[in-house]
């Protein structure tokens, strides 16, 4: 099993293809992270965010890449958005995914497919035993896709900071591999007891 940063994968399957964003995508990011629409459920810090020029935030992602990794999202040969993997803890073996589409790729089944991609890499090629996720309650469509790659709702409305003025609800969705069986508390840090 190989650490999770220790590599930026590129992964294939079903029509899709989740690799590393290049400057040649500097279009695409920033014609996704001009549409309002994508990120209305999502938190205001993301990182491709922060900066209003595309092309210098994609030289600066992989940068010592060691909590997070952000892919591009394509699907037979369109860029559809981004997948990401975050909040990596590595004594738990626990991460965090997300994902964000272009709205004329909602409703085609791309992102249940892109987290099946993400869930099947992560567990069969690192050693990762536990993926969270957290979507706002009013994301419905987010939480299918969650429940049809097997995820389980594990709290609802958890109040959490995601840079709005006031604390956002956040349901917790988790998914463990097949087998493992340790005990997890949501939001556990390193060296808490299980």
């Amino acid at each position: 099993m190989k650490d999770l940063f220790s590599e930026i994968p590129a992964l294939r399957g079903d029509g899709l293809e989740l690799r590393r964003l290049a400057l040649c995508d500097a279009e695409n990011l920033r014609a996704l992270t001009g549409c309002d629409e994508v990120y209305r459920y999502l938190p205001t810090f993301l990182f491709e965010k922060q900066s209003a020029d595309a092309a210098e935030t994609i030289r600066q992602l992989y940068e010592g890449h060691t909590e997070s990794l952000i892919l591009d999202v394509f699907s037979d040969g369109g860029f559809c958005g981004l997948a990401e993997f975050y909040g990596y803890r590595a004594p738990l073996r626990k991460i965090s995914v997300g994902y964000r589409l272009l709205p004329q790729c909602w409703g085609k089944g791309i992102a249940t497919k892109t987290l099946g991609l993400m869930v099947g890499y992560l567990f069969s090629e690192t050693d990762v035993k536990i993926i969270t996720a957290s979507v706002m309650p009013e994301n419905r469509a987010s939480a299918r896709v969650l429940e049809k790659n097997g995820f389980r709702l594990a709290a609802r409305a958890v109040l959490e900071n995601w840079g709005y003025p006031r604390p956002t609800k956040a349901d917790k969705w988790i998914k463990t591999a097949a087998g493992y069986r340790r005990a997890y508390r949501l939001n556990a840090e390193p060296g808490d007891a299980p």
